[in-house]
């Protein structure tokens, strides 16, 4: 059972940076791995993930050029660097990890685990 660990939220002012942290317990098997964010009255939404086999990946289109995802070479740590934050982007942010290969990245029920979350508050 992979248990995902986030960190790195905080409040910042638009137009400032954050870098988000996501620690895995284990990642042999994992095929993508991904994040996600929710607003208060908002659905859940992928922002980005990034596959494991090749390193490639995916955002979506509001955070593409702002945001970049990544993992260490163990790919033990996955981040998730925000800049150019708006009010926009203000979010609980969840990481998740999916274990089989087919679909779109962006469906979040592809994702078998999930961490608790972090929030990322910006302010205008």
């Amino acid at each position: 059972h992979e248990q995902l660990v986030e960190s790195g939220g905080g409040s910042v002012q638009a137009g400032g940076s954050l870098t988000l942290s996501c620690a895995a317990s284990e990642t042999d098997s994992t095929h993508c791995m991904g994040w996600f964010r929710q607003a208060p009255g908002k659905e859940r939404e992928a922002v980005a993930a990034i596959y494991t086999s090749d390193g490639s990946t995916n955002y979506r289109g509001s955070v593409r050029g702002r945001f970049t995802i990544s993992q260490d070479n163990a790919k033990e740590l996955l981040y998730l660097q925000m800049n150019s934050l708006n009010a926009e982007d203000t979010a609980m942010y969840y990481c998740a990890a999916r274990m089989v290969q087919g679909g779109t990245w962006m469906d979040a029920w592809r994702y078998k685990y999930w961490g608790q979350g972090t929030q990322v508050t910006v302010s205008s």
